[in-house]
């Protein structure tokens, strides 16, 4: 096996020799058809044993020219040799084979060089290649990102991202490369969303960004040591502008006097959903309120077609008009939009609402001062019924505003009666609901 892996790399280092015809010439290039033939007819019947044999003499004979299926089989007949090997030296030799396979085939068919890299990222993953030695792994696996981008598989890229966690963890790497690390994945992530917004790409997306935060390397003094230097040396690159805000927010750094810069320069230079939104982060950290409630609105308008974006973001908006602001009507509308844009939004929304009016203060007589509670009762079991996972919280909060209902003989005084229709207005917020009364 230490033979095929050195034939593999004389293979690479040899590999513009290759001039002469397809297969070769003279004698070898006979050599490399008979045993490409060979070796075909036994893998077409799944004979791995008896393959492997004239596949070695194939890959010695014929120039990397003769067939790319070549490469491609001969990894699979090494995956094959992997299972079959016993001692831990014979393994760690055809992995080494296995991962030279890839990059003599990348070489002689750049066409295929992406597929080609990320199948060795896989394998490398999938077979623990030099487990033994974490800053080799990592730094092949940084090799092949490196080269092959934005179009890197989604695992590749949490792999990647796990494999420089781990080695900072163990003191291999510091938090500077680390922090570079994720930089460079989440470019290439945002890059290939932007193409394409697969659902695996979005799944590795949050699953870097939880293997950042659990690493322990974006605390706030970490980011703004990390950040501050290169922000200064060049406060107008969109790109570090992006990489600062998006980290600091998540980490929750926003009195730092970086974020606010970068925010303010970033939503200056390009105004969009994300800027706005983390000016509002911002104002709000600081009790800016109006400020902060005008920016989130700035956001809900720019999220165009993003109706998911824009529908979290109304949710949100009504939960700070209600908690920051006590702008209950503002708030019972930005929860209603939510439920609009998204449905799925509905049972937290409709849980929202119904705090919302039972917080409400409302004038009139006691019934209705207290017919608030009925309307907040039946939000709350809508939230309930929209969403299972609420049922807890809306039946302890129906069971408490329940105790509120108007006493019966004080409907009475007022001439209504348990089962009438009933409008309650209230803080500028309108429901008709059912009257339920107390005995």
């Amino acid at each position: 096996m230490k033979k095929l892996a050195t034939l593999i790399l004389t293979l690479v280092a040899f590999l513009p020799a290759f001039a002469q015809g397809k297969y070769g010439s003279g004698q070898d290039s006979v050599d490399c058809v008979t045993n490409l033939n060979y070796y075909r007819q036994y893998l077409q019947q799944n004979d791995m044993a008896d393959a492997i044999t004239p596949w070695r003499k194939a890959i010695a004979k014929c120039p990397p020219s003769a067939s790319q299926n070549m490469f491609i089989d001969g990894c699979r007949l090494m995956r094959w040799a992997y299972t079959q090997a016993k001692d831990a030296t014979r393994r760690a030799e055809i992995l080494d084979s296995l991962v030279n396979l890839y990059d003599v085939r990348a070489q002689a068919y750049p066409k295929n060089a992406v597929t080609a890299m990320n199948n060795k990222a896989i394998d490398m993953i999938n077979y623990k290649w030099k487990s033994n030695e974490p800053d080799v792994f990592f730094a092949e696996l940084k090799k092949i990102v490196d080269q092959v981008g934005s179009k890197s598989s989604p695992m590749v890229l949490a792999n990647f991202m796990q494999s420089g966690v781990d080695l900072y963890k163990n003191g291999l790497l510091d938090a500077e490369s680390l922090m570079n690390t994720y930089t460079d994945i989440a470019g290439y992530v945002d890059a290939a969303l932007a193409e394409n917004a697969d659902g695996q790409m979005v799944g590795a997306k949050q699953d870097i960004e939880n293997k950042l935060g659990e690493s322990g390397v974006a605390s706030c003094d970490n980011l703004v040591g990390l950040f501050t230097p290169r922000y200064q040396a060049n406060p107008d690159d969109k790109a570090t502008l992006n990489t600062i805000v998006k980290l600091l927010g998540n980490s929750e750094c926003l009195d730092s006097d970086l974020y606010l810069a970068a925010v303010e320069k970033l939503h200056g230079m390009e105004p969009s959903a994300n800027t706005a939104y983390y000016l509002y982060k911002l104002y709000s950290s600081r009790d800016q309120n109006d400020e902060a409630a005008a920016t989130l609105v700035d956001a809900i308008e720019r999220c165009g077609d993003d109706l998911n974006k824009a529908a979290d973001y109304c949710f949100e908006l009504g939960s700070f008009y209600f908690k920051k602001q006590q702008k209950y009507s503002e708030a019972a509308s930005a929860a209603k939009k939510a439920i609009d844009l998204n449905p799925k939004l509905a049972g937290k929304c409709y849980l929202l609402l119904g705090t919302i009016w039972a917080s409400a203060p409302c004038g009139g007589n006691e019934l209705e001062k207290r017919a608030k509670y009925w309307v907040a009762v039946d939000f709350m079991t809508k939230a309930r019924e929209a969403d299972a996972s609420l049922a807890e919280d809306a039946n302890e909060l129906s069971g408490q505003y329940r105790r509120y209902f108007p006493q019966q003989a004080d409907a009475f005084m007022y001439d209504v009666q348990d089962g009438n229709s009933y409008t309650v207005s209230c803080s500028g917020m309108r429901e008709t609901t059912t009257v339920r009364t107390l005995k």
